[in-house]
């Protein structure tokens, strides 16, 4: 048998031929995540949905011709699966129309019957975009939402298990007031959980079409009383809804609000290794990264352990969120259609797959992520540059509420020369006999301390000063739980 052009032009190669880092650096560390992936966003994948949207359009046809059998559909199964990459290449080699390339050699697998069926009233877009909904929409639904709930659990579970363990809190990377680390993942247990379920509801929102070249259904006026209905039966098939209105495109909203939803999650993932990875610092040293035996953290310093996989997870958000901005482009098209997307189309596949890559990496970081304990109490005590000087701001709170307008400047100085004199807070606080007298009466009547005298045993042990932030974290992580595990269960 003679071998093809384009046969010719594609011999076995080792994945370390590739040019994408995707298709061998991270096809092979992510191994799990790419293999899933590929059913939907590969080459392949592209032209098997295409031509299950054609093989879509027969059923249809011969579902409003009374013709359809299950003997029928069993023979277009067979012919859709007997479809390959190759054959339509090469034959694309010929057409130059990918989708002409397709019609092409699907007229030849099905029963001759059937060929006058293929394609009949469609254009290239037709099927085209309903087959991108289609494969998005799968992707979606079968690995990156999965992947996602996985990542959620896993913070659910930090949140829950350290939600009373105290840490310092930090505004513009400065100590603030004391809060957990339970709270402090809590944040991204919300955050993410609510994208989320965002990104369910914009998978089952995407749309696709079977209204001509120009929207308006004029070749399938020619073929049938009903063109919506015949539409419907189409997309049917597909378990899709007719966009609203289209051109020879469906409106691209449908798809771009799902895109920027994974972009948010992507922001956030990131966001959330950047806190990680800060926390590893040495001089912080309140959380760790797994890792193994024989891992090596420098090539030149034995003993370092560098959090690599949160930086690595920042990394592929640096480089796959620019890409957003053609999300954005690709939202215009002139008139009816230009073909201005074409391209840029098709490197959607890229930013859901380092997406995925990034947040099973993330899901890896969590699993194995410790908390240490006895460091993150040694901060909140001792950090800061004045030790215990978090709870200044509940002995001005509690200063003015004694009647002292002016508290905030008076525990102000008293911070200063706590620092000053390198004391702590409580030592410095217990210069002041008047203002702690007040402030210990405060403190009394709430119920904290026993009676006023007992004030600087408060100010010793700042990690009773936490608000509600164990219990938020542990609301926040069994609110999401359970929406998670519901998902997993259904």
């Amino acid at each position: 048998m003679p071998v093809s052009n384009m046969e010719a032009r594609i011999p076995p190669r080792t994945i370390f031929h590739n040019i994408s880092p995707i298709d061998h650096r991270y096809s092979l560390s992510e191994e799990a995540v790419f293999e899933a992936l590929a059913p939907w966003l590969s080459e392949e994948a592209s032209i098997a949905a295409n031509v299950r949207a054609e093989t879509a359009l027969i059923k249809a046809h011969l579902s409003l011709r009374s013709a359809r059998s299950p003997a029928v559909d069993a023979a277009l199964e067979k012919a859709a699966a007997s479809v390959s990459p190759e054959d339509v290449y090469a034959e694309e080699e010929k057409t130059r129309h990918n989708i002409r390339a397709l019609v092409n050699v699907l007229k030849k697998k099905v029963p001759p019957e059937l060929a006058p069926l293929v394609h009949l009233g469609a254009t290239s877009v037709d099927i085209l975009d309903t087959g991108l909904s289609w494969r998005i929409r799968e992707a979606t639904e079968k690995v990156v939402l999965p992947l996602l709930r996985k990542l959620e659990l896993l913070l659910c579970g930090f949140a829950e298990r350290e939600a009373e363990t105290p840490q310092v809190g930090r505004t513009h990377g400065q100590h603030a007031v004391p809060i957990t680390a339970g709270f402090a993942l809590a944040e991204y247990v919300s955050r993410l959980g609510k994208s989320i379920l965002e990104i369910e509801g914009r998978a089952k929102d995407l749309k696709g079409k079977l209204a001509g070249a120009v929207g308006a259904y004029n070749a399938l006026s020619m073929i049938v009383k009903d063109p919506e209905k015949l539409e419907r039966l189409y997309l049917a098939e597909l378990g899709l809804e007719p966009s609203e209105h289209s051109t020879q495109l469906v409106e691209p909203e449908y798809l771009l609000r799902l895109l920027l939803e994974f972009n948010t999650a992507f922001g956030i993932i990131a966001n959330l290794s950047d806190d990680l990875r800060h926390l590893q610092r040495t001089e912080i040293g309140e959380l760790r990264e797994g890792f193994a035996a024989d891992q090596v953290g420098s090539s030149t310093m034995p003993q370092k352990r560098n959090p690599w996989n949160s930086e690595h997870v920042k990394s592929l958000w640096k480089t796959f969120m620019p890409r957003t901005i053609t999300f954005f482009m690709d939202q215009i098209s002139e008139h009816q259609r230009d073909l201005s997307n074409s391209a840029s189309q098709r490197f959607i596949a890229d930013y859901i797959t380092g997406f995925c890559m990034a947040a099973s990496r993330m899901a890896a970081v969590m699993e194995g992520l410790g908390a240490d304990r006895e460091q993150l109490l040694s901060n909140l005590r001792n950090g800061g540059g004045i030790p215990g000087g978090v709870l200044a701001e509940p002995a001005y709170i509690l200063l003015a509420e004694s009647g002292v307008s002016d508290a905030h400047e008076v525990i102000r100085r008293i911070t200063l020369a706590a620092e000053k004199n390198k004391t702590s807070f409580a030592e410095a606080l217990a210069a002041e006999p008047e203002t702690l007298q007040r402030i210990g009466e405060q403190l009394a009547a709430l119920g904290l301390i026993e009676s006023a005298g007992g004030a600087l045993s408060f100010f010793d042990q700042p990690e009773r000063y936490n608000g509600l932030a164990a219990q938020k974290a542990k609301t926040i992580a069994a609110k999401y739980r359970k929406l998670m595990e519901k998902k997993y269960v259904s």
